[in-house]
C-alpha cells in the first residue's frame, strides 16, 4: 500500500475548542494521514472522539491512525494504529489485529531497526529539530534521518519542529514523509 507522504498528528491543545473544524480544515489542505492522539481521555471519550474523527476522515479519503489503542482502533475500523516506543510491539498488534497498518514512534536507529524486525508498516523519526513540543529533547538532525532512512526499508515520517521551509530538507535527506502537529495547523 502507497502510504500518503503528510501525516497529521492532533493535539486537543493545539486543535482548541472546535477540534473538528481544525481538522477539516487541516484535511482541506490535502493531507490523507491522520494521528488521532489523545493521552488524556478516558477511553469512552477516545473512542467518541475517534468515531466522529473516522467520520471526517473518509469524507477526505484519509487514513486514520489511533495512537496507542489497538481496541480503539478497532472498534472504530481505523485503517491503523501508531505505537509509541514504549507500547505494544508491533508483532502483537499484527497477530491480534493483521488487516491494521502500524506505525511506530522511534528515537534512534536502534528503535528504527527495531520496529522494522517486528513487523511496523512505517516509522516516525523525532525530533529532527528543536520542537516546542518536547523542549528537552535535543534534535536528531539531518545527517541522522539519512543515516536512518538508509539503513530501514521501510517508510520514515520526519517528525519534529519542521516548517514548510524545512520540509525540501528532510526529503532531501531520506525522509519518506513529514509528520507534525503545528507544521499543518
Amino acid at each position: 500500500m502507497q502510504l500518503p507522504n503528510l501525516y497529521a498528528i492532533t493535539d486537543p491543545i493545539k486543535y482548541g475548542e472546535d477540534f473538528e473544524k481544525t481538522l477539516r480544515k487541516v484535511l482541506q489542505r490535502g493531507v490523507r494521514m491522520v494521528q488521532l492522539r489523545e493521552k488524556t481521555k478516558s477511553g469512552r471519550d477516545y473512542y467518541n472522539l475517534a468515531l466522529r474523527v473516522r467520520e471526517i476522515t473518509k469524507e477526505y479519503s484519509a487514513l486514520l491512525f489511533i495512537n496507542d489503542r489497538v481496541d480503539i482502533a478497532l472498534a472504530v475500523e481505523a485503517d491503523g494504529v501508531h505505537l509509541p516506543e514504549k507500547g505494544l510491539p508491533p508483532s502483537v498488534v499484527k497477530r491480534i489485529a493483521p488487516k491494521l497498518i502500524v506505525g511506530y514512534s522511534s528515537h534512534s536507529i536502534e528503535e528504527a531497526l527495531y520496529a522494522q524486525e517486528e513487523g511496523a508498516d512505517f516509522i516516525t523519526l523525532s525530533p529532527i529539530f528543536k520542537t516546542s513540543s518536547h523542549p528537552e529533547m535535543e534534535p536528531l538532525g539531518l545527517s541522522y534521518l539519512r543515516e536512518v532512512s538508509s539503513k530501514v526499508s521501510i517508510p520514515v515520517y520526519a517528525l519534529g519542529g519542521i516548517t514548510w521551509e524545512k520540509l525540501k530538507l528532510c526529503y532531501k535527506n531520506g525522509a519518506y514523509g513529514v509528520a507534525g502537529i503545528s507544521l499543518f495547523l
